[in-house]
């Protein structure tokens, strides 16, 4: 291992394109995936920004986005009879269509939540003086990027959903969509935009004394209710909203199309750098079998290089991945770096770095004392 060290800093020059095309394909594949997990946590923007331990909907619930009414009632006695459960509230959202005030029409997702300061299902997003201004009948907040899209200029400006003239009365920050703007309002306003009757709500959300009972409660509800209801943990529900639009649209297989491209490419060009690397070092080798090394120690050193140049290039696209992570979220588009990723892509280059050193063994068939005379 000492020795492969040695080796690779005394011609580093001839193996530096290596530890650059592993560093390149460990950086392609975490930003590109990083992307990827950036864009679908969008949609679970409402669970993972609320209070609420556990979710529960109507049947088959694919995402947080996709909820259908349920009766207000029933779905609140189902959750609150748990004793783990220590409050539950209704929770509306739902599509509907936004009327610009220049004209044309924008699909918008609507979310009507109580605005209490114990609520459950406000996002921390709102703040407060956000909250309170939301009482007002008819009064919604959307998110700051959104304001173009939604034909709006500023604060206080009136447009319409579903005829229902609605005034925005605060702006959110970073609150950003995938199918649709968020409009976030009152649950008496919400009703009205997402046309609900009176007992009609799309979800319940509760909290239990301890967040880790959750699983618990959700566990006892489905076997006593079997597929009557969806329910699920945050955590879950989040994982599946995010799961259920990554395999529905196109820009998941792209974006990991993209991702394996530049591990191929990185290792197409780690394999043949080692293997010329291996082949220009092929009187060394002869001299290492003159001196009665056996081949099969040469191998070892040709894959402990392998193994460290891996080791080095995934090392070395650390610092910018995250540093390239960050410009992209000065310009407001978020690289979800989670550590599992992070690990998966990184193992992944290194295998990849391992088999391109197995490639490079084919170059020691040849080796011979013999070689020394030429």
């Amino acid at each position: 291992m000492g020795y492969s060290l040695t080796t690779l800093w005394y011609e580093r020059q001839r193996y530096f394109p290596a530890i650059l095309a592993v560093g390149f394909s460990s950086l392609l594949g975490c930003l590109q995936f990083g992307l990827l997990l950036g864009l679908f946590s969008i949609v679970s923007i409402p669970i993972d920004n609320s209070r609420a331990d556990i979710w529960l909907g109507a049947p088959q619930a694919l995402s947080v986005d996709l909820g259908r009414p349920i009766r207000e009632s029933q779905a609140v006695d189902r959750l609150a009879s748990n004793p783990e459960v220590d409050r539950c509230e209704t929770y509306l959202q739902g599509f509907a269509y936004w009327a610009k005030p220049n004209g044309g029409m924008e699909l918008c997702m609507v979310i009507g939540c109580r605005l209490d300061d114990q609520s459950l299902g406000r996002i921390k997003q709102l703040t407060p003086e956000l909250h309170h201004q939301l009482t007002e009948p008819g009064s919604i907040v959307v998110d700051e990027s959104d304001l173009n899209r939604l034909g709006l200029k500023q604060i206080g400006d009136t447009a319409e959903i579903v005829g229902n003239r609605v005034r925005v009365v605060g702006l959110t920050k970073g609150v950003k969509s995938l199918a649709g703007p968020y409009v976030m309002c009152s649950v008496t306003t919400a009703r009205s935009l997402l046309r609900l009757m009176p007992e009609q709500i799309t979800y319940v959300l509760g909290k239990c004394h301890d967040s880790a009972d959750a699983a618990k409660v959700v566990a006892r509800l489905r076997e006593a209710h079997g597929t009557d209801i969806s329910v699920f943990a945050a955590d879950e529900f989040s994982f599946r909203s995010r799961w259920h639009w990554l395999t529905k649209t196109k820009a998941g297989f792209a974006l990991g199309y993209a991702a394996v491209l530049g591990l191929m490419v990185g290792a197409v060009v780690t394999s043949q750098t080692l293997y010329a690397a291996t082949a220009a070092s092929m009187r060394e080798f002869a001299v290492l079998r003159a001196m009665g090394i056996p081949r099969w120690r040469m191998s070892v050193l040709v894959m402990s290089q392998a193994t460290w140049v891996g080791v080095v290039g995934v090392l070395l696209s650390f610092p910018a991945i995250f540093g390239l992570a960050r410009v992209a979220d000065i310009y407001g588009v978020q690289v979800l770096l989670d550590w599992r990723m992070l690990a998966s892509v990184s193992g992944i280059t290194l295998v990849m770095a391992v088999f391109s050193g197995l490639y490079a063994l084919r170059s020691l068939k040849h080796v011979e004392p013999a070689l020394l005379l030429r």
